[in-house]
């Protein structure tokens, strides 16, 4: 499964000049846990509620006066939208984070996050409980045909001795 398959296509962005407490807003408004933050239109970090704690209300910045950029990460670490799943959730366990950024021809066009991946896994699971019921369900059909051929089989065995025993006893009353 790729990643643009998984990934939330809705990117909230937010201007690097904004508040601290305008992201809080951005948060709560379209209800994610991080915002893509542009200078004009070049992508230049991401912010996340996490940042938005650690690095203002227990530093005890006020987040009125705090700026965006003062807090968000600027190297941005994406994936690709047409990588598989597993590259997503191994770039995310290798650089500790839990939203990452999707590209695609050098665009920001996804988010995709831990929420996403199990979400997949659960899809997954349902798919494997799908195809051991219909394994078992096929098993058992191709059991019973098995044994209705082999019951064929026994049967036919039995007429073919039948029949070169009647033909045995037709050559000898011949003779």
């Amino acid at each position: 499964m790729l990643v643009e398959e998984v990934m939330t296509r809705d990117v909230v962005k937010i201007d690097c000049n904004s508040t601290v407490i305008d992201a809080c807003k951005v948060y709560c408004e379209h209800k994610v846990g991080c915002l893509v933050v542009m200078d004009k239109n070049i992508t230049v970090g991401i912010v996340t509620e996490r940042d938005t704690i650690e690095r203002v209300i227990l530093q005890n910045k006020d987040p009125n006066k705090t700026m965006v950029r003062e807090i968000m990460s600027p190297n941005i670490i994406t994936v690709h939208a047409l990588a598989p799943l597993e590259k997503a959730a191994q770039t995310m366990k290798e650089s500790n984070i839990k939203k990452l950024p999707v590209i695609l021809n050098n665009e920001i066009v996804g988010i995709i996050t831990e929420t996403d991946l199990s979400r997949t896994i659960n899809a997954f699971s349902e798919s494997i409980d799908e195809l051991i019921e219909f394994y078992s369900d096929t098993k058992d059909s191709i059991d019973k045909i098995m044994d209705d051929w082999g019951d064929l089989l026994i049967n036919l065995k039995s007429y073919k001795k039948l029949t070169q025993n009647r033909e045995q006893d037709v050559i000898k009353e011949e003779v």
